[in-house]
């Protein structure tokens, strides 16, 4: 096996338009630990994660960093202690947030975190999957506690998904709606309206317009989970008005400034943060993501859930992943951009 492979990274934070942003280098193959994978990579999906570390990186850096949380790909090697894969095993996964990213040839990561591919579905459909669907399901069953198999009570359960178009809010609306929940999503135009139906919404709401006079007018005078996905302050306001008495509120996005909770009190709100890389950053409960993949696998297979692919761009190479990065880069793109073959 060869000892170097091709990688994209960045040294600072650059416009995307310039070549400099992200450039193609050469470095070593990595080596794995006791229970790491050594994958080669297939395919690679770009998400809003990889804008916001690129751009928070002002000093430059001695050597390039690779970033990238989605991966398909070929399991080459794997370390002394793995029991979850084998050399051949095609697999998916988003990585961990504190070691290199899938923008290269070959990646090293912790089997724990890792699930077999789907089997029906083309390696841009794969690929476009797994950090949202971690995202997704930990905000839906981990955080807001949704049991997605009791559709009983769940049909008595509202849930407003803040930005149904993006890419957590695509399979958010996907997994909501098989676990029977009334579902409300938010979009800005005619296309994500549509989009945002098709993977589940009972009914989508004009983020341009009055939130909460449009929920009202539709039946609901307020909502048991809200699910933020896009800006946090820009929407609280409207969150402290829709959530229900013992509702439950879950965040991706993180917040600029002090947030007034004291609407909520009252209501006696369960309120909580959504960071997918938080199991492998701490070491905590690591596997609990190879079993999810497993069954967001099985989901796909059997034709449950649906690929949120809706672009791929071939071969892999920085050209490509800066015009990719730049779609993102607009904050208007639906669903998952993908990028195939070195």
């Amino acid at each position: 096996m060869k000892k170097t492979m091709r990688a994209i990274g960045f040294k600072k934070a650059l416009p995307i338009q310039s070549e400099s942003s992200l450039f193609e280098f050469k470095t070593q193959i990595p080596a794995i630990q006791s229970r790491d994978l050594l994958v080669k990579i297939e395919a690679i999906s770009v998400n809003p994660v990889d804008k916001f570390t690129r751009k928070a990186q002002v000093e430059e850096l001695a050597e390039p960093k690779v970033i990238g949380y989605d991966a398909v790909g070929t399991v080459v090697k794997t370390g002394d202690d793995c029991s979850l894969f084998k050399p051949g095993d095609h697999v998916f996964y988003a990585g961990a947030y504190d070691r290199p990213g899938c923008d290269s040839e070959y990646q090293a990561v912790d089997e724990r975190i890792v699930g077999h591919a789907p089997t029906k579905l083309t390696l841009a459909e794969s690929a476009a999957m797994p950090l949202t669907s971690l995202t997704a399901w930990e905000s839906l069953f981990e955080q807001m506690a949704i049991d997605y198999q009791d559709h009983k009570a769940n049909a008595k359960k509202s849930i407003l998904i803040i930005n149904g178009g993006g890419g957590v809010g695509s399979i958010a609306t996907q997994l909501a709606h098989l676990a029977n929940l009334q579902v409300v999503t938010t979009a800005g135009n005619e296309k994500t309206k549509e989009w945002s139906k098709q993977q589940g919404a009972d009914f989508v709401l004009d983020y341009h317009k009055d939130l909460v006079e449009q929920a009202h007018e539709i039946g609901f005078n307020d909502f048991d989970y809200i699910l933020e996905l896009t800006n946090l302050d820009q929407y609280w306001p409207i969150i402290t008005k829709l959530i229900a008495p013992l509702g439950n509120v879950v965040s991706t996005t993180g917040s600029g400034k002090e947030l007034d909770f004291s609407p909520l009190k009252s209501k006696m709100i369960r309120f909580g943060w959504e960071w997918m890389y938080f199991k492998s950053w701490f070491q905590r409960d690591m596997e609990s993501q190879h079993q999810i993949l497993e069954q967001v696998r099985q989901w796909l297979d059997e034709g449950k859930l649906t690929t949120t692919l809706t672009k791929t761009i071939t071969p892999i190479n920085a050209a490509n992943l800066r015009k990719a990065t730049e779609l993102i880069e607009t904050n208007h793109t639906l669903g998952k951009i993908v990028l195939t073959d070195w």
